[in-house]
């Protein structure tokens, strides 16, 4: 197994009410865009991902299709599944999990009846 692999093997954090492809696809697509794990990493087979997961090798599968969906990652026949190398794709998923961050803030903050200012600032002082 390549050095690299046991970054993808770390820890998921699962919420029960969810698909678990999908919050596999989450957790690895910030893992791509945040550089934990690098572009041109190799990642684990389907069959070695859904080993370690405990899931059936079909949510892992689906796993990949997605992200490969997105671009983020690539399949060459005979040599395994890598991160992209393509910068313009991981700075737009960057992106998008920036937007959908700032919505939720405000979401968040909204519902405590805070403006977002409000928020940052309450967050940033110290107990």
């Amino acid at each position: 197994m390549d050095e690299g692999m046991p970054l993808l093997f770390e820890e998921f954090t699962l919420n029960p009410s969810r698909p678990i492809y999908e919050q596999f696809v989450e957790q690895i697509r910030a893992r791509i865009v945040s550089g934990i794990i690098p572009t041109g990493q190799r990642l684990p087979s389907v069959r070695e991902f859904a080993a370690d997961k405990r899931v059936n090798p079909t949510t892992a599968a689906r796993t990949y299709q997605e992200l490969e969906r997105s671009g983020l990652i690539v399949t060459y026949r005979g040599q395994g599944t890598f991160v992209t190398g393509d910068m313009e794709i991981i700075g737009t998923a960057r992106a998008e999990l920036a937007r959908a961050a700032v919505q939720e803030l405000k979401r968040t903050a909204k519902a405590l009846g805070l403006s977002v200012e409000e928020m940052l600032e309450l967050g940033e002082k110290e107990e």
